[in-house]
């Protein structure tokens, strides 16, 4: 099963997008509103300031979340043992971010939130009757207000040789949100784990909008939305002397918004980030 490649601009864009979610837990968009140069400027601006060492001045904060994470405290996927090979700063529209990257990275935030809420209610729309009855509310309601969405600018630096041995990028892992939304990368790597276990790679042209499903969602829908194994896996030959910057926005409800009989948002997310170690 491929995943989608849809034009925003089609009639039928709702209704494919929805069903490349359900079969593969990808959707890819084209002609979308976010434009290619705003992300290319955020890609430029950002390597400079992972370059620089103004990041260790902006550490992040263990109870706030917001801030730089350094190689040396980066993410364990769940079931791995080897830390991804990666650095990151969360950017929050509350929390701390560099002056002169503020007001560039929070246009971005607002225009890829209003645009997840829009591919929200195409999920609402194109959801079975008796999914959609699962919903504690609308799903683009569920992120209206919310200070919880994050938007995580990732550095993956150029190969060195040195690495730990079965270290990769981003170790097969699964979204803990409702959706994640992701320009393609300036690097290729993204891959996607089929149901026979294979790996598939996500079509990342430049200019391509990813979307994924997270494991909110998935809760939320009683199981139809499956939050699918992605991994970033290591570039190869001339591509492992290149730098990677990702911009992962993960929609996240607000903290009291019920996601199932067992969970509320802020419950979920806490179990997960335990489970990670990084709370």
């Amino acid at each position: 099963m491929q995943v989608q490649v849809v034009d925003y601009t089609a009639k039928d864009a709702p209704e494919r997008f929805v069903e490349s979610l359900r079969n593969t837990g990808f959707g890819v968009l084209i002609n979308h509103p976010i434009k290619q140069e705003m992300v290319e400027s955020i890609y430029k601006n950002w390597q400079t300031f992972f370059n620089s060492e103004q990041k260790h001045d902006l550490a992040f904060d263990p109870e706030k979340q917001d801030g730089y994470f350094g190689p040396e405290v980066s993410e364990t996927a769940k079931g791995h043992t080897k830390k991804d090979i990666k650095e990151y700063y969360h950017v929050y529209p509350w929390g701390r971010i560099p002056a002169e990257l503020k007001d560039e990275i929070l246009n971005y935030y607002k225009m890829a939130s209003d645009l997840a809420a829009e591919l929200l209610d195409w999920v609402q729309e194109h959801s079975p009757a008796d999914v959609a009855a699962k919903y504690s509310e609308n799903l683009s309601n569920m992120i209206k207000d919310t200070p919880n969405t994050l938007l995580r600018v990732l550095h993956y630096p150029p190969l060195t040789g040195d690495e730990e041995p079965g270290a990769i990028r981003a170790a097969a892992h699964e979204d803990i949100n409702l959706l994640t939304v992701l320009p393609a990368a300036n690097e290729p790597g993204l891959q996607v784990q089929q149901q026979d276990g294979n790996w598939l790679d996500v079509p990342s042209d430049f200019g391509n909008l990813i979307i994924n499903i997270g494991d909110m969602l998935q809760e939320a829908s009683g199981g139809y939305f499956p939050s699918t194994t992605h991994r970033v896996i290591n570039p190869s030959g001339k591509g492992s002397d290149k730098s990677r910057i990702s911009l992962p926005l993960f929609l996240h409800p607000r903290s009291e918004v019920v996601l199932s009989d067992k969970y509320t948002s802020e419950s979920y997310l806490l179990e997960r980030l335990r489970e990670l170690g990084v709370k």
